[in-house]
Formats: C-alpha cells, structure tokens, sequence
C-alpha cells in the first residue's frame, strides 16, 4: 500500500491532537467538561454488568430507546461505537462515486479513500455563506455526505435543501452529530422516513460529555442498515455506550440537552460579540453549532502564541476549502472565555494582522 498524501494524513486531524494535556481546551469541540452527575451514576450502577457480554436484550432496549426518541421503529436504528464507526462503515455500502461536501468533519472522505473509494468534494464558498447548493452534487455520486450542523463552519443547513439532494439509488449521509446543541433541532432530519435512501448518524459525545465513551447511533431503513453493518464484529457495542444510549434518550434527558442548547446560543452570542470586538478577527454568522469558524490573518501564528500561552484553538487548514488564515475555537461559557480572549488580544497585538 502507497503511503498517505500530505493531503490525506491531514484528513485524520483532528482538535483532540491540540488539546493537550495542562492547556485550556477550545480545541475539542465537546461541550462539556466531564458527564453529568445523574449520568456518571448510572454508568457507575451498569459497571455491575461489565463481567458478561453485551446482552442482546440491552441492545435492543437501546434501539427502542432511540426509535421512539425520533419516532421511528427499533429496526431502523443502529447503535454505533460511536458515530464515527458509522463513517468507517461508509465503504461496506460499496459506492461507485461520493462526493463529501466540505468544509467538514474529515474522517468520512478518509475513510472512503483508505478504501479506495473515489471521492468528489464539493467545496462550498465562504462569499456565500457556505451555503449548500445541490447543483454543485454531482449526478452520478451514490454516495453524498453532509454534516448539519456542520464542522468547523457552524452553518445550519435547511432540511428541504437537504432532502433535495435525495434521489433514488443514492445514500444521503447527514452528520448529526451536533444536532441536539440546536434548540428544538429545527433542520434536522432524523425522522423523515419519506426520504430515499437517508441515513443519519448521531453522536452522544458532544452534549453529554462522552467522547471516551464512544457511543452512537446511525438512523435508516432496515434495509440499509443491514448493508451498513454487514461487517460489524460480534457485540460490536460495549455495555455502558448501550447504557448511555439508553439514558440520553429518555425524556428527562432530552429535556436537560434542549435547556443546555439554549444556554449554549447565549454563550455563543456572547463570545461572537467579544471575538468581533478584536482587531482583525472576523467570525463566520450565523452559527449554529457550540463552536466558531474564525478568520485571522496570521491565524498559525496566532494559534502558536496561543499554545505558548497555555491555550488550545484547533487548527481549520486541514479541512478541505479553509486555508491558514483560520481556527475554530469552541462555545465555552463567559466565565471560561476570559484567558483565551486575553492571550488573543495580546497575540494580535504582536501580529500585523490586515
């Protein structure tokens, strides 16, 4: 086998390899610090359970957690070890032609070309807003890929533009994976079942804490799934993700992640606000998810500074369309920000930023 591109290796960057240990984190896209504590509790009680193999029983206490959560049938839910072994799947569905629209969330289009998938990448501008048109799509692609929210532009696509990209003999992979950090989730698509060939991947690691957890889920058609997960290892989903699944779909849950999106557009507005008031700083609006897409002439520069001062942002020039003049820093309550926005006055203050 070849060696990896630059270009390639540089798909499987991701804001963890910033966030290294003893710097403030406004790299890692996750929202919260460590899981709730009713959350941790219960994950502690299902430890119990951990001597003996996942339980078919719990598996499908799982899916019919998540199908009712979307108003679907527990046939139509996969749950994932995480929401990226649903991109790693991506191959097993043998498409001729995918195109990925970027910028996004790399690992997709990594995962089609380490299988030798040919990819299109449909590269949305920033002069119009990143907006999704379906005409760039190619015709011929049976396989098209779209984050909603999507990462690092924070950019919420309407779902009628999404269902426009639908059509017979095609699969239509809508990452969600930020979904539930928007308030009433208005363009999400996880319950349209009337919608050919949509599958929608989901992820728990960004509003509740989980990101070592890995727990997930995908949402199609029986049929799909079955093709999606036609490989999959025996008990390819631990007991406490099951737990999780289970958990942070009951109504008490989703109810606690509607009151932490709104806090969260508050948060945003407010770090939007001060990050505007910076000299050369311009940020990408509207958004829609817990981070921001940044633009900062200099923006390597300034993130090296920042390190050096203690702080991780994540690098934005690894995804495909964004070049070195940008970042994304993550949503963090006000009483959070205050170390970042004073390492970035200083550091711009030492850059001729334009």
């Amino acid at each position: 086998m070849s060696e990896p591109t630059v270009e390639h290796a540089g798909l499987r960057h991701h804001g963890d390899v910033e966030a290294t240990p003893g710097l403030i984190d406004f790299a890692v896209n996750v929202t919260r610090s460590h899981p709730p504590r009713w959350l941790h509790d219960r994950l502690a009680a299902a430890l119990w359970e951990i001597a003996r193999y996942p339980a078919s029983g719990h598996e499908a206490r799982a899916r019919e957690a998540v199908a009712e959560r979307h108003d679907r049938t527990p046939d139509e839910v996969l749950v994932l070890n995480g929401a990226a072994e649903g991109f790693a799947l991506l191959p097993s569905l043998r498409p001729r032609l995918a195109a990925v629209v970027h910028p996004s969330f790399t690992e997709p289009e990594a995962a089609l070309r380490t299988a030798g998938v040919p990819v299109h990448r449909v590269v949305l501008d920033e002069a119009d807003g990143y907006r999704l048109r379906p005409e760039l799509v190619p015709a011929d692609a049976d396989l098209v890929v779209v984050g909603n929210p999507t990462n690092p532009t924070s950019v919420l696509h309407p779902a009628e533009t999404l269902r426009g990209l639908a059509r017979r003999g095609r699969v239509l992979v809508v990452d969600e994976a930020f979904a539930d950090a928007v308030p009433g989730e208005p363009e999400s698509v996880a319950a349209a079942r009337d919608v050919p060939g949509l599958l929608v991947l989901r992820s728990l690691t960004k509003v509740w804490g989980l990101a070592g957890l890995r727990a997930g889920y995908a949402l199609a058609s029986a049929e799909l799934l079955a093709r999606l997960g036609a490989g999959r290892p025996q008990w390819p989903v631990g007991t406490l993700a099951l737990e999780a699944v289970c958990a942070c779909s009951e109504p008490g849950a989703l109810a606690e992640a509607e009151e932490r999106a709104r806090l969260g557009v508050t948060h945003r507005a407010e770090l939007i606000r001060e990050l505007n008031g910076l000299p050369g700083v311009h940020v990408h609006q509207p958004a829609s998810a817990p981070f921001l897409l940044v633009r900062i002439p200099g923006a390597d520069r300034v993130r090296l500074g920042l390190r050096d001062a203690g702080i991780a942002v994540r690098r934005a020039d690894t995804f495909p369309g964004l070049g070195p003049d940008y970042l994304r820093i993550t949503v963090r309550a006000p009483e959070q920000t205050g170390p970042l926005l004073g390492a970035l006055r200083t550091e711009l203050s030492s850059v001729e930023v334009a």
